[in-house]
């Protein structure tokens, strides 16, 4: 079996090596998966590289997030999954690798459909799916506003927000970005300004906006408080800028704007097994049916995974989607 690994900290380059090493033990219990693709996340860059908050896993570590894969072997007493079938890999399971073992109880079942789309489903649909669900409120005719629009979660939170008749106003750095972002289905495309808030009551008649999501943090996050009603609500999930979020003392006492942190694998602790289930095969059968889709920037054997890296760690135009390691 071969897996990509890391011993120290340090660049993809310098530290990551592909190793040959010998099929994991089945134990009761568990199942084998033989991985079919898994993303490259930035938080993978930043595990390899060792950044503050991300020597999450003990060295040597295995990269990968997230995936999807068949079983192929079965432990004692597993009743629930056949050879052959198809599963997402647990969260933060470093699926990197070609074969992964995995508790079958922690494993939910994956429909048929595009193994590269599918792979990115455990983290980045649910995310744009519980903000919309749980936070502000929302009903058919809302607006919400959300920044870098144009990543995966943008994209997805645009086509999610249209199934259930909210309409989006979409903070972008670049102009060039709105015809695509429209062809999703947005409603307005603004690129970001000092002046964005007069510019989005203009494009959506005065509409009393109760939700914005930041992923860019920094001034950003002021220019997003300025755009909603008063009493209403930014949820922070990403710091692009490398900033802290920036809201200034008279909007927080004077208008009740309030800031809250999202962080997806804690938000599944507000709900239900059976709820987190029922979304997942909601989001699959969407992502199987093509209704959701990423762009994809490049696909890499796992004997590749340095280059797929490169690509990863380059942004805006220079990375135009999400990059896959292929195990196939």
């Amino acid at each position: 079996m071969r897996v990509a690994r890391y011993a120290r900290y340090g660049a993809p380059d310098a530290v990551l090596e592909l190793l040959d090493e010998d099929s994991p033990i089945v134990a009761a219990g568990d199942v084998a998966i033989r991985v079919e693709a898994a993303p490259v996340h930035i938080a993978d860059l930043k595990c390899i590289t060792g950044e503050p908050n991300f020597r999450m896993f003990p060295l040597p570590a295995v990269p990968g997030f997230e995936g999807i894969g068949r079983v192929t072997r079965i432990g004692a007493g597993v009743a629930d999954f056949s050879q052959g079938d198809r599963v997402f890999l647990p969260l933060a399971c470093g699926a990197w690798r070609e074969e992964v073992v995995a508790t079958a109880s922690d494993l939910m079942p994956a429909p048929e459909g595009d193994a590269v789309q599918l792979s990115l489903l455990p983290i980045n649909p649910p995310t744009s799916y519980l903000m919309l669900n749980d936070y502000g409120d929302l009903e058919k005719g809302d607006w919400v506003i959300q920044n870098a629009a144009n990543s995966s979660c943008g994209v997805y939170l645009i086509k999610l927000a249209q199934l259930r008749g909210i309409k989006t106003v979409n903070v972008v750095r670049r102009a060039s970005l709105a015809p695509a972002l429209k062809n999703e289905g947005a409603d307005v495309v603004l690129v970001d300004g000092p002046d964005l808030a007069a510019r989005v009551r203009e494009a959506t008649g005065g509409a009393a906006i109760k939700l914005a999501i930041d992923a860019v943090a920094g001034d950003a996050t002021t220019r997003l408080g300025e755009c909603l009603v008063d009493g209403g609500t930014i949820l922070s999930y990403g710091m692009l800028s490398g900033e802290p979020c920036k809201l200034p003392p008279d909007m927080v006492f004077l208008r009740d704007i309030r800031l809250r942190g999202f962080y997806t694998v804690r938000q599944f602790t507000q709900h239900e097994p059976h709820e987190i289930a029922a979304m997942y095969r909601d989001l699959a059968n969407l992502v199987a049916d093509g209704t959701l889709r990423a762009r994809i920037a490049g696909t890499f054997p796992l004997d590749q995974a340095v280059d797929a890296c490169a690509l990863a760690a380059k942004v805006g135009e220079d990375r135009p989607g999400k990059v896959i390691i292929t195990m196939t």
